[in-house]
């Protein structure tokens, strides 16, 4: 990829990148045994986040929670009902919506 068409990820284009990597707490859940859950995400699927913790790692369900993302040492709220799609198909959506084709 050139450098110039590199893009940082930031809470204005979250829904444009891949989020696995980033750091993940869990701020409210339909499932209260999620709350608090806190670690790197290491996994993505259409319907699931994947975070790994101290404790091991925990699937977590997109649908019915709230995530804070860290980014740049900013901390993001984010609905997981926002992150519903598969990852491939939420990125490309979201750079064609804002920057027209790929």
């Amino acid at each position: 990829m050139h450098k110039e068409n590199f893009v940082e990820v930031s809470e204005e284009n979250i829904f444009g990148h891949e989020i696995i990597g980033l750091g993940a707490e869990i701020a409210l859940s339909s499932d209260l045994g999620m709350r608090g859950i806190s670690g790197k995400v290491i996994d993505e699927t259409m319907k699931t986040i994947k975070i790994e913790t101290n404790a091991g790692e925990k699937i977590v369900p997109k649908k019915g929670t709230s995530f804070v993302f860290e980014i740049n040492n900013n901390k993001v709220n984010v609905l997981g009902k926002d992150l519903l799609a598969r990852p491939e198909d939420r990125t490309k959506i979201w750079w064609r919506k804002y920057h027209g084709r790929m």
